[in-house]
């Protein structure tokens, strides 16, 4: 696999790692990597528990996660981690497509979880301003979480520090060593083949593409129904110009040595033209100011799967797997274990139900006028986990999350870190081969979308190893570390938790109009002013550590 700079100064470490079915789903690869199994080499916590004479307490952990679906409270995972640590867990279900605003709810009234899942980065520091994250004493996340500590100090030592604040440790980085990968640019294969075009490289080839797409009745039916791109591909767009617009932060970008916002750049005003005239000529689908997902699972584009765009940049490499992209181990009816193409997932899954001949190709992002080109990438600094303000009020109960969460995350032993990450052994799985790599998700687990969940597998945060299975190791045959444009700022400035929000909306709001046509693109002057009177300047300012003037 090739290495790009992004990633040269997080040591890759490849231990023994396991292979799941390529269904096996989620943003989080933490379900489906296993730890480091030399346990003569890893650090071990306290052990759980009291004595005879001095008992643990008994203490109820509120519990937030990634999640696909809810965990149910009888779930066999959670059961096991409570018995070996005498606690109660209570699993926050909080619906991944939803969970700020589900989060921010429970704030509200008055409800702060103990083990804290903050899934943008930049809200750091905006929930340790709002007094509801504890302080982490270094030496307790030493002494009770020293497996995690250390895979982040090995492995991805750039990143140990993100989570400090006025030199407090708030938060543990969550490190995703597959954001190496940035997000793939997809095509109808089958599209393409019917049109004659192949898959395009510049920009001028995705005009050429996109109009024959919405204007030559790519799918057969008759009748005009059919268009170009949508939102995701936008971004496609944007990054033959050197950006990124269309994303849930703002992102920044470098320029002779000062942080920039991609949005407010004067090169970006050339990709409106383009989307602008797209937009006028009937080759944009008019319902991307929606988005094209619909609801449901967040990574799939409905839009794309309906047939009406043949081209998305929407959803990780795992989400596009086709049948027989790769083998992987599944078991047959006599319950042998046996090596088999592997399925089609989510998008490709869904497109196929719908369409058994379609098919999609993975292209390049498109080359601009300066020969620049990019689709989004997702920053390597993936999240954060903290503990809540409250659990620091029990004695004792911040050590027991701490002793959780090193167990479940980064385990040193093989069998129990598996355990941790696919259920119970027999029931749920079982090793595929006679040296305990890899692994073969048991039916009617392996056709289960998110199964984890239903059993509270995956309760822990992801540690910087890259997994090893064949589903990355077909990925890193797609040339995806390559083209990646990555947010330059990883962490919040105090303006940007204040004014985020309302920058982002005044974004949108902007580049819609002026797609859509309702305001002239003469006026983007004028919508880069306003940007910058609504806390912008202040953002911008901070980001570059520059003196208020």
């Amino acid at each position: 696999m090739r290495m790009n700079n992004r990633w040269s100064a997080v040591l890759l470490t490849i231990p023994v790692i396991l292979t799941a079915l390529g269904l096996l789903s989620g943003c989080d690869p933490a379900a489906v990597t296993a730890a480091d199994p030399s346990a003569a080499s890893a650090q071990q916590p306290p052990a759980p528990g009291g004595t005879a004479e001095s008992p643990a307490p008994d203490y109820t952990i509120s519990w937030t996660m990634h999640q696909n679906l809810p965990v149910p409270d009888d779930a066999a995972v959670v059961r096991e981690v409570e018995q070996k640590f005498g606690a109660d867990l209570d699993v926050w279900n909080l619906e991944n497509n939803k969970y700020e605003s589900l989060l921010e709810l429970k704030l509200v009234q008055g409800a702060i979880p103990d083990l804290f899942r903050i899934r943008q980065t930049q809200d750091l520091l905006k929930y340790q301003q709002q007094g509801v994250l504890a302080e982490i004493p270094q030496d307790l996340l030493d002494t009770y979480a020293p497996n995690i500590m250390k895979a982040i100090r090995e492995n991805a030592p750039a990143y140990q520090n993100s989570g400090i604040i006025n030199g407090a440790y708030y938060g543990i980085p969550v490190v995703n060593p597959t954001n190496i990968y940035r997000i793939p640019v997809v095509y109808r294969q089958d599209w393409l083949d019917k049109l004659g075009l192949a898959v395009p490289d510049t920009l001028a080839d995705f005009e050429k593409v996109i109009y024959a797409f919405a204007n030559e009745d790519p799918d057969g039916n008759g009748v005009k129904d059919t268009y170009g791109l949508s939102l995701e591909g936008m971004n496609v767009i944007f990054g033959a110009f050197g950006q990124i617009v269309f994303a849930d932060q703002l992102y920044f970008s470098r320029q002779d040595q000062q942080l920039v916002i991609g949005a407010l750049q004067p090169e970006v005003k050339e990709a409106l033209r383009y989307l602008r005239k797209w937009y006028q000529d009937g080759v944009i689908d008019p319902e991307f100011i929606t988005g094209e997902n619909k609801g449901g699972y967040k990574h799939l584009s409905h839009a794309f799967i309906n047939g009406r765009i043949g081209m998305t940049s929407m959803g990780n490499y795992y989400h596009w797997i086709q049948d027989g992209d790769y083998s992987t181990w599944t078991t047959d009816e006599l319950g042998k274990t046996v090596e088999t193409p592997v399925a089609a997932t989510f998008n490709v899954k869904e497109l196929t139900a719908k369409n058994p001949q379609a098919r999609i190709v993975f292209g390049r992002p498109v080359s601009g006028p300066d020969g620049k080109r990019g689709s989004k990438a997702y920053d390597m600094l993936m999240s954060f986990t903290a503990i809540g303000a409250d659990a620091v009020k029990e004695p004792g109960k911040l050590e027991t999350i701490l002793q959780i969460l090193d167990y479940v995350s980064a385990n040193p032993d093989p069998q129990e870190d598996t355990a941790m990450k696919f259920g119970i052994q027999g029931e749920h799985w079982e090793w595929a081969d006679s040296l305990n790599k890899e692994v073969v998700v048991l039916p009617p687990y392996d056709q289960t979308f998110s199964y984890q969940n239903t059993i509270g597998a995956g309760l822990g945060m992801t540690v910087p190893v890259m997994p090893g299975e064949r589903r990355e190791q077909w990925a890193a045959t797609l040339d995806l570390d390559r083209d990646g444009i990555y947010n330059a700022l990883e962490v919040a400035t105090p303006s940007l938790v204040k004014n985020g929000p309302e920058l982002i909306q005044l974004r949108n709001e902007a580049y819609i109009a002026f797609i859509t046509g309702e305001r002239p693109l003469e006026e983007f002057g004028s919508f880069v002013k306003e940007f910058m009177a609504a806390g912008g300047a202040k953002v911008l300012r901070e980001a570059n550590g520059l003196p208020e003037t």
